[in-house]
């Protein structure tokens, strides 16, 4: 489990939820049966292993004697990691203006080493400026927001941006549709500033950008708006995000994860190569009204 003191705690219940799935099946224990020992049912065990919920560590202990797993160290490990699983993470003191559901992302996105992302509305959110997600926020709330609730998540946004620059940074690949940067969400002002910014940004070796031009078709833009994200983690598997209005998934079986790889290998082809993102970024700018 390398690496575990960088992740946070979704990543970390992923990871004790992979790792009580093998001790399970290295001891020929079915869900039933173990949901049986900790007082529970065979989907609250499928939960677990999957990192959809927190950890009690009586059931952990429970699950670890059950499994046959008697190495004193093996155990206190394993219940420490469960421990740190059910810590907050940094991100808590934003939930009240943040989805439920969008807690795992934030937690996933702090400990990813890549992600790559399509976007066919909105400017990525790790390259967003301030003014640019006031205007995001407060299009996209479904109710109107305050002043205050519109600084609160624009100081989320800010604080989320550290893993671009933090060491080693997180490496960002993002494939976007030409007509989101030309869509002036706040204004044609704070489109010039967040054109700007990612004339800026791709200046980092860590952020590659491709612009699929309007004039592009037959392009795999079937799929909508996700982003796949990458661990460093050998416990973490890779996961596809997908965001809706009001919910979001969260896929990670192998031939998901091969549907949305392909989707997006087909469009880093697609699109014009990064090395042009810089004159393609700079047009659109001198076009603006």
């Amino acid at each position: 489990m390398a690496g575990r003191s960088e992740a946070g705690p979704t990543a970390l219940r992923i990871m004790l939820g992979a790792h009580l799935r093998r001790l399970r099946e290295r001891a020929g224990v079915t869900r039933s049966d173990a949901g049986w020992a900790i007082r529970s049912s065979e989907s609250k065990i499928s939960r677990m292993e999957l990192g959809r919920v927190g950890f009690k560590e009586r059931d952990v202990e429970d699950l670890l004697t059950l499994y046959s797993v008697s190495d004193a160290a093996e155990r206190e490990r394993l219940l420490q990691l469960a421990r740190d699983a059910n810590n907050r993470g940094w991100w808590y003191r934003y939930h009240d203006v943040t989805p439920h559901w969008f807690d795992d992302y934030l937690g996933l996105e702090a400990a990813a080493e890549l992600i790559r992302t399509y976007e066919t509305q909105f400017v990525p959110g790790l390259l967003q400026t301030p003014e640019y997600t006031r205007a995001v926020a407060g299009l996209t709330s479904g109710t109107e927001r305050t002043t205050e609730e519109l600084d609160r998540i624009v100081a989320l946004r800010t604080t989320r941006q550290a893993v671009l620059y933090r060491d080693p940074p997180l490496r960002l690949w993002a494939v976007v549709e030409e007509s989101v940067l030309r869509r002036p969400i706040g204004g044609p002002q704070v489109l010039r500033e967040q054109l700007a910014a990612l004339l800026e940004a791709i200046q980092q070796p860590n952020v590659t950008l491709q612009i699929i031009p309007l004039s592009a078709t037959g392009h795999a833009a079937t799929a909508g708006a996700f982003s796949v994200l990458r661990f460093p983690q050998a416990d973490l598997p890779d996961v596809v995000y997908l965001e809706h209005l009001t919910s979001a998934l969260y896929l990670d079986k192998r031939d998901e994860l091969d549907a949305y790889t392909h989707v997006l290998d087909n469009l880093t082809v697609a699109a014009p190569p990064p090395q042009e993102a810089e004159e393609q970024l700079t047009t659109i700018l001198e076009q603006l009204d």
